[in-house]
């Protein structure tokens, strides 16, 4: 029933949509479920190449079975307060892991970056993460080793206070794309270089050329696109003149 849990023939449908190449919102629509049910779907069991309604129905049952006998009362995603429904809020967390897996990051490094989002203060310890998401400190520290090497968090230690805490911000996007943007400079030298090596006349060294001139046009949108963000930025923080 839509809302409720999917049932084996629900998954036989995606399953079958994945192979027809329709999109989730597709899906969810001739099953009565929002898209983001069945990317969350998808997404925890192989992605959409290698995605078995059969294997998919078996990895829920036994991951039911686990949860019903091992784990603890799951700790809040999410600040409580301002009157949010935990349900919403909850559901809001998945589909936005899923997203930034569907983006590229590793489900782990994906699932401590959302935690952080969806927190007011956006900044736990590793502490808080651990008990959040229930899951090792090992696999914490790994992950957020890999989020600060992007850009993507950073860490602090309160004055006097023992523990480090990770923190997100308005800038992390912007840091992300400056992490992003050295890539594509490196990449932008690397196809000069081969344009040179192999010569512009021929096919490899004009592919190498073309990739170049591409590539700076979006390094170039880039630095814009972060300038832009700084001047806004620095508008909207910029004290109000006081009334005369």
């Amino acid at each position: 029933m839509p809302g409720g849990r999917l049932t084996d023939e629900d998954r036989q449908h995606i399953a079958a949509g994945l192979a027809d190449g329709l999109g989730y919102a597709e899906i969810g629509r001739r099953l009565g479920r929002p898209a983001s049910t069945v990317m969350r779907e998808v997404t925890r069991n192989g992605g959409p190449d290698d995605y078995r309604a059969d294997q998919a129905h078996e990895a829920t049952r036994h991951r039911a079975r686990r949860h019903k006998q091992a784990r603890p009362p799951a700790a809040p995603v999410s600040d409580s307060a301002h009157g949010r429904d935990p349900r919403a809020v909850q559901d809001f967390t998945e589909s936005f892991t899923a997203l930034l897996v569907q983006q590229g990051l590793p489900r782990m490094e994906a699932r401590v970056l959302a935690c952080l989002y969806t927190t007011d203060s956006g900044a736990l310890t590793a502490t808080d993460l651990v008990q959040r998401l229930r899951v090792s400190p090992a696999s914490i520290s790994h992950a957020v080793a890999f989020l600060e090497q992007q850009g993507m968090l950073r860490r602090e230690r309160t004055p006097g206070a023992r523990r480090e805490r990770y923190v997100i911000d308005d800038e992390i996007w912007l840091r992300s794309l400056h992490a992003a943007l050295r890539m594509n400079d490196a990449l932008v030298v690397a196809s000069q270089r081969g344009a040179e090596i192999l010569g512009v006349a021929t096919p490899a060294g004009a592919r190498f050329e073309s990739s170049a001139e591409f590539l700076l046009i979006v390094s170039d949108a880039h630095r814009h696109a972060m300038e832009q963000w700084r001047q806004r930025h620095a508008t909207r923080s910029a004290p109000s003149p006081e009334a005369p």
